[in-house]
């Protein structure tokens, strides 16, 4: 039986184990390895899928057997891997190459005491991905302190990959390559920007390889491949787009003269052709307002336990809880969000319907026979043990939360959306409030939800937000602040030639033909008042569409370089 077979998946998956297919190894070693005489190092090495196609590579540049067990060297903490690794190189007459059974963030790199490693012509892998949330304790201790060796200051969010990454390139030379698969979020969320930025201040050639389908049978995240080489800082950055593993046969040598990257923030709108990037930054960037400029987007309220502090009728009737220990609340989720505004009749029709409507908001002076009851079917259940109700005293009154003037749907498939309030509810954390200043025009609350229903606020959310697993766009509330959003000159004309189609738009909505309400949108804000043309309002529009369909991976596409 193979290790592989030995090997479960969830055993994979705890230690960020994710078998890399052959084609990405191949093309990575063929780029990376330019001599006969190059030392190559994969940090965390596996089943040695990487040392392997190295091992290939090396051969086909004259490198004899003896010197290949020589150049390559292998690191990975688990060692039942390492064994089979030796047991396939040897199959390549590779006897005796340097297999290193360690944590890598255990090993010094060569400008420190008790290097065993030293410097390397090529740096080559797929690092673990592990999520923060199981990346942790003295693992990440060691990863942190690493990265800052280095230089980089990672977020307590960082997934493990970005510290192998980090480590694993203070080994090359510096003039080396580096190779190396990385998950698309390198591209999107924020922990990863100071990793963007020592890739911008370390390496003077920075180019990525972007699939428009998923490549590892085991992981749902979409995965690019960095190859850089060259001291900084970055003058040159190129990004390619291919189908499938199996194109990359057909893609040259990265080492394209492309334009220098910007100094800070997120690599999203590489996806798109120049001129598209152009017009979103005069349209989105320039002519438009942040959201931040009306209020400020909001948590809502994290209880620990929706399940126990959000109520529904139902249970509130059941244990008898005053009315006066709740607070009336827009229900977690918010595929109830179906149009511009939440109503207080909405409110009622979701009470009537079993919804959670109360958030559980005790007087704690105040004590009643049900809520008496009500508390110790949640201490029998256990909820007083969850974090956040250990933090707080006591541990049944959760935060209220401002009532929110606009709601924000902050995960959704096809776009965030922004929500008139006027059930004066509050909210827990399954979206996101927005309270609005004091200087903001009195028609904002009900102009913005139905005129942020534009293509370039929507090309926005996908260059601000960040992709999740299944295609869900994700804004937290600072990338929510940054959404483009007309300004309030823009929205105010706007709404005069718009404001009487609004509830025939928002029945449309609710329908599902939300492409009709952009549409409409679109004509009146960016044609009419913004003074756009046709031609540019699609382009922003199939710019968006283009962020979509690739979040979704919905798209069957052809190979294609797109220089920054």
């Amino acid at each position: 039986m193979s290790l592989r077979a030995q090997d479960p998946p969830d055993h994979r998956k705890a230690r960020g184990a994710f078998f890399t297919p052959p084609t990405i190894a191949d093309f990575l070693t063929r780029w990376a390895i330019r001599s006969g005489d190059a030392t190559i190092m994969d940090p965390t090495c596996g089943e040695a899928v990487f040392l392997l196609a190295a091992a290939d590579r090396l051969k086909r540049l004259k490198a004899s057997p003896t010197a290949i067990s020589e150049q390559l060297t292998g690191v990975d903490l688990h060692a039942p891997s390492l064994d089979e690794a030796a047991r396939l190189l040897a199959e390549r007459d590779v006897a005796r190459p340097n297999l290193v059974c360690s944590n890598l963030f255990d090993l010094s790199p060569p400008t420190q005491l008790g290097d065993r490693v030293g410097w390397q012509d090529a740096v080559i892998g797929n690092p673990p991905f592990v999520r923060y949330q199981e990346h942790r304790g003295t693992m990440r201790k060691r990863s942190a302190t690493a990265a800052l060796a280095q230089g980089v200051r990672l977020s307590g969010l960082a997934s493990s990959w970005a510290a192998t990454l980090i480590h694993a390139s203070a080994f090359l030379k510096p003039d080396g390559r580096l190779a190396m698969v990385l998950p698309a979020e390198l591209l999107t969320v924020g922990y990863a920007e100071p990793i963007r930025r020592w890739l911008r201040a370390r390496f003077g050639v920075v180019n990525l390889v972007m699939f428009e389908r998923l490549q590892f049978q085991d992981a749902d995240e979409n995965v690019v491949l960095l190859v850089a080489h060259g001291t900084g800082p970055c003058d040159s950055f190129c990004l390619y787009q291919v189908d499938g593993a199996e194109d990359l046969a057909d893609v040259h040598p990265l080492d394209p003269v492309g334009a220098r990257p910007a100094a800070e923030g997120k690599w999203s709108d590489l996806v798109l052709p120049l001129d598209m990037r152009q017009l979103f930054k005069s349209v989105g960037l320039e002519r438009m307002a942040r959201l931040d400029s009306y209020g400020t987007p909001e948590l809502g309220t994290v209880t620990g336990n929706n399940d126990f502090f959000a109520l529904s009728e139902v249970t509130r009737r059941q244990y008898r809880i005053p009315e006066e220990h709740l607070k009336p609340i827009s229900p977690p989720g918010t595929r109830h969000l179906d149009g511009l505004s939440f109503s207080q009749a909405r409110w009622k029709e979701l009470k009537l319907a079993g919804q959670r409507v109360w958030l559980l908001h005790p007087d704690p002076a105040a004590r009643s026979k049900g809520l008496t009851a009500y508390l110790a079917h949640g201490e029998a259940s256990g909820v007083p043990e969850a974090y956040k109700c250990t933090v707080r005293d006591p541990w049944w009154r959760p935060p209220v939360v401002p009532v929110p003037d606009l709601f924000f749907t902050y995960m959704s498939h096809r776009y965030p959306r922004l929500i008139e309030n006027s059930a004066a509810a509050t909210f827990v954390n399954s979206m996101h409030g927005l309270r609005l200043r004091d200087d903001a025009p009195r028609i904002t609350r009900r102009a913005l939800p139905l005129l942020a229903l534009n293509s370039a606020s929507m090309l926005g959310a996908e260059v601000m937000g960040r992709s999740y697993g299944g295609g869900i766009l994700k804004m937290e509330p600072r990338e929510a602040a940054s959404l483009p959003v007309p300004g309030p000159e823009t929205m105010q004309t706007a709404w005069r030639r718009i404001e009487k189609q609004r509830p025939k738009l928002e029945a449309t909505l609710k329908r599902g033909e939300w492409w009709t309400v952009v549409a409409e949108v679109d004509r009146v804000l960016l044609k009419e008042t913004m003074r756009l043309t046709g031609d540019q309002v699609e382009a922003i529009r199939d710019a968006a569409a283009l962020l979509r369909v690739r979040r979704t991976r919905q798209t069957e596409s052809h190979g294609s370089v797109i220089k920054a």
